[in-house]
């Protein structure tokens, strides 16, 4: 039963995040936690660990995401396979890149090529080296840009099945090092060679992305009048499925080639656009805050009732031990004693023996609440188990007997 149900867990966190539902994914990873851990279900926890900072990042949360793939690197470390590694470090270069922590977003992309090297497995070798180019286009290094990304193409053509796209996707950065290299007629047959590959017509975001890079060609070559027009029909690809950032990126080009055009009317017109599109993605970025504060919620729910035992509401052993363990760890600093009462209750099988276990569970209960409404806030009562209660305290020695007598 428990194989099963997390089977269907696995597969339900996994289509949430595809489907874009963040909080569902992280609430559903939550529950595919609890269970892989209670079945010691290793592929269980690192399915939900690997969602969770998918969806965390994909909000803008980026601390939690970190957060996430720590103790998915963990697992992996001592249970995980290559496959799991290499889903480890997409993870984090994507939050390397958005942190702006280049060097390790290339210190991580780099073992993300030594490994699918090693796999044969060019489709992710080829995105690596694509990747580590897109980080250098950004850093400006553009002769570095342009070898890292003719690596990737070499391992793109290595893919079986031969896969078209997959070389068009690492074209593009060879195309953009040109460009910023003043490599002009180079860039050009790159993107000759890109159009004859046929696949702008059955993936809609690269046809977007290549009236893009036309736009930033024709720039360059101060055809500003095509240049602008190349960017307007990238906006209006983008505009069927609604990538509102590269839609600002698409924008920002058109209204500074508006204005390098001098076209004074025009650049009204964008600006207006420009505005409307900035109010959308102040709304979308709200929405998501609103995701995260109710994310942040959730969790503190899941943690408290973590902490708490079902059926008296007060701690259970686990919280009980780590507060232990923390209150032994800081007594040298702290100077104050630390008090422990354990205790159970007299004849208490005969209860449930003779009375049954709904009545057991009902003394259980009433115990703890008189125990509770009888401390002071120096204590802190917890139920170890079955009918053994614990009260941990810092005080002295005659307090503390004092208490329990």
């Amino acid at each position: 039963m428990g194989k099963e149900m997390l089977s269907s867990l696995q597969t339900e966190v996994t289509q949430l995040r595809a489907e874009g539902k963040y909080q569902e994914t992280i609430e559903k990873a939550n529950e595919l936690l609890e269970i892989g851990t209670l079945y010691n279900d290793y592929k269980s926890m690192l399915i939900a660990h690997i969602n969770q900072a998918a969806s965390y990042y994909s909000i803008g949360d980026i601390e939690e995401a970190f957060a996430s793939m720590e103790q998915y690197e963990e697992i992996t470390q001592v249970h995980g396979d290559d496959a799991d590694y290499l889903q480890l470090y997409n993870i984090l270069f994507l939050l390397y890149e958005f942190n702006k922590q280049y060097a390790l977003a290339k210190e991580t992309l780099q073992k993300s090529m030594h490994l699918a090297e090693q796999l044969k497995k060019y489709n992710i070798l080829s995105n690596a080296y694509s990747n580590y180019s897109h980080v250098c286009i950004k850093l400006e290094e553009y002769e570095e840009a342009l070898d890292m990304a003719k690596k990737g193409l070499a391992a793109a053509k290595l893919h079986e099945p031969n896969t078209p796209v997959l070389e068009v996707r690492v074209m593009f950065n060879i195309a953009h090092a040109y460009i910023n290299l003043n490599l002009l007629e180079d860039a050009n047959l790159i993107m000759v060679e890109m159009e004859q590959k046929n696949v702008f017509d059955s993936f809609v975001r690269e046809r977007a992305q290549f009236q893009l890079l036309k736009g930033e060609w024709l720039r360059k070559k101060k055809a500003y009048k095509e240049a602008f027009q190349a960017y307007s029909t990238a906006k209006e690809i983008v505009n069927t499925y609604q990538d509102v950032y590269l839609l600002k990126t698409i924008q920002e080009k058109r209204l500074k080639t508006s204005e390098i055009m001098e076209d004074f009317h025009l650049s009204y017109q964008v600006q207006k656009e420009y505005i409307n599109l900035l109010n959308i993605i102040n709304e979308r970025e709200i929405a998501y805050k609103a995701i995260k504060l109710n994310v942040k919620h959730q969790l503190s729910k899941i943690q408290k009732k973590a902490e708490l035992d079902y059926l008296t509401g007060l701690f259970n052993r686990g919280y009980l031990s780590e507060l232990a363990t923390t209150w032994l760890r800081d007594v040298k600093e702290m100077k104050t004693p630390i008090s422990c009462i354990a205790f159970d209750l007299d004849g208490f099988k005969a209860v449930n023996d003779v009375h049954g276990h709904l009545m057991g569970d009902k003394v259980i209960r009433e115990v703890g609440k008189v125990c509770k409404s009888a401390l002071s806030p120096d204590f802190v009562i917890g139920r170890y188990g079955g009918d053994e209660f614990v009260v941990l305290g810092r005080s002295s020695l005659d307090e503390t007997v004092k208490l329990a007598y």
